[in-house]
């Protein structure tokens, strides 16, 4: 047995507000906080066993500014003597996040990490933060917003207008049945909120749209390009959200007397072209489960984020798995997509997934802005 193989002991999430809607007049401080205090209340880990917080956030501005990690963590009441850095990698911040604590325990150098995502996206609207790129960047490579991108992607991959609404409605209807079964409710840690003055308790995804058909998602007009397939209702939802993973070496959890859910099996990230930029999955994908010693049939559950339906079915297209391990809860598409606070989301979503469907192996995959990718396989202990 590996004393140093980080494992999952708890992870958790916020309800998926929608751009403008619960969240709105909530700080992303108190978001972010909110998921640091719960996942000790759930676990009931001493706060000062925690040795460091990394926390994913695309749009580090304003609130989300000034290492908002550490002020989080602060706000969270964790000891002076607690860590925290916030990183960037853009949609896959907070699953690098994860990432990295696998990594500083494996490396030895913390035994408890806590890795977490914020983005709160009405009150600090993705592209914010962004300057003109420099002209040494522009001259090599064309820039183009993701948009065109996925249309781009349904080209390549002859991917109709029809297919990218189906699989949306798709996303849409198997969210919808998850959360009427009460199946996120295990991962979700419901928060109250004010809201036009005010207090609601949110304890539900809020973008859910059972009622959407492909007729109505159909009736879209194209998004970013004229004649184009891209919709806002084939693309990820705009959202504010929450999210946190708590990892251990096995060795710290047996002595805490804290059961790890998971292990954390293997971890990837890589480059892809810029003006499609949104293909990493694809890449990735075979090249951890190479890593892992693992092939698409032996996985259990997919987790490919829905930033656009182009971008999944493309990667399905090219890597040919059963479509019923995919996405099995929906995604972002439904749910939405908090930029920095998604990949442990998905983290979280799948964690609970195999849980209930008594699986053992689940891989998650994340495309990220400017050509790159991340990935993680998870093992059910």
């Amino acid at each position: 047995m590996n004393d140093r193989q980080p494992v999952i002991v708890d992870a958790v999430r916020l309800p998926i507000g929608r751009r403008r809607g619960v969240y709105a007049d909530t700080r992303a401080e108190y978001l972010l906080t909110a998921v640091l205090k719960g996942i000790v209340d759930r676990t009931g880990i001493d706060p000062s066993q925690v040795e460091d917080v990394v926390v994913g956030c695309v749009t580090q501005n304003q609130e989300q500014g000034n290492n908002i990690a550490r002020i989080a963590t602060l706000m969270a009441g964790f000891p002076v003597e607690v860590s925290a850095v916030t990183l960037n990698r853009k949609c896959g911040s907070s699953q690098q996040a994860v990432n990295q604590a696998a990594q500083a325990i494996i490396a030895g150098d913390a035994d408890v990490v806590l890795a977490a995502g914020i983005e709160h996206m009405t009150r600090h609207p993705l592209g914010t933060d962004r300057v003109p790129e420099p002209p040494e960047l522009t001259e090599e490579y064309e820039i183009i917003p993701q948009g065109v991108s996925a249309e781009r992607i349904a080209d390549k991959w002859n991917l109709s207008r029809s297919d990218l609404d189906e699989f949306s409605y798709r996303s849409h209807q198997l969210a919808a049945r998850a959360r009427s079964n009460g199946e996120f409710s295990r991962e979700i840690l419901p928060i109250q909120v004010e809201k036009d003055g005010a207090s609601i308790l949110v304890n539900e995804d809020e973008g859910i749209r059972p009622n959407t058909t492909v007729e109505r998602l159909g009736e879209l007009k194209p998004a970013f390009i004229d004649n184009g397939k891209i919709t806002a209702g084939n693309s990820s939802q705009i959202s504010d959200g929450a999210s946190a993973v708590l990892v251990m070496s096995r060795k710290k959890a047996s002595d805490l007397g804290l059961k790890p859910r998971a292990r954390i099996l293997a971890r990837g990230v890589i480059g892809a072209d810029p003006t499609l930029m949104l293909t990493g999955p694809i890449p990735l994908t075979k090249l951890i489960l190479e890593k892992a010693g693992l092939s698409v049939r032996d996985i259990h559950v997919f987790e490919c984020n829905e930033a656009f339906a182009a971008v999944t079915l493309a990667w399905m297209k090219e890597l040919q798995p059963d479509i019923q391990k995919v996405n099995p809860r929906g995604g972002a598409i439904a749910l939405g997509h908090p930029t920095g606070a998604s990949g442990a989301r998905i983290m979280t979503t799948l964690l609970h997934e195999l849980e209930d469907m008594d699986k053992e192996l689940g891989l998650q995959v994340m495309c990220c802005g400017g050509g790159m990718a991340t990935a993680t396989i998870i093992q059910r202990v």
